[in-house]
């Protein structure tokens, strides 16, 4: 008789480690489809900064601003003149820009509106 309890602490020790590893096995199973998803965002989330950068890139581009520049009404400056620090002496003579505002820059939008 004294191996009945021996026995049920061995079936009982079994079946938790059963127990165990299936719960063990389904958590695994889990973060797996979660990590899969995680992946899956990342991938897009990849795809989207890249559309970003090229649609900054393309942006940033001379021709882009030049145009962006004209549509805001402003002109090609001359040549710069630079003030040297600390003493405030001229570099260079200081001219107006010069060149035909464009028609759809704040300006222009401001005398039709009257």
């Amino acid at each position: 008789m004294p191996r009945a309890p021996f026995v049920a602490l061995v079936l009982v020790l079994v079946a938790s480690g059963v127990l165990g590893i299936l719960v063990l096995n389904t958590k695994i199973n889990e973060n797996a489809f979660r990590l899969k998803d995680l992946h899956d965002r990342q991938s897009a989330l990849d795809l989207r900064e890249q559309q970003l950068s090229d649609d900054l890139a393309l942006q940033e581009s001379p021709n882009s601003l030049a145009a962006a520049a004209r549509r805001l009404g402003l002109v090609p400056a001359g040549s710069p003149a630079f003030i040297k620090l600390p003493d405030g002496r001229v570099l260079g003579v200081p001219q107006p820009a010069t060149g035909q505002q464009s028609a759809s820059g704040p300006q222009a939008a401001g005398k039709s509106g009257r």
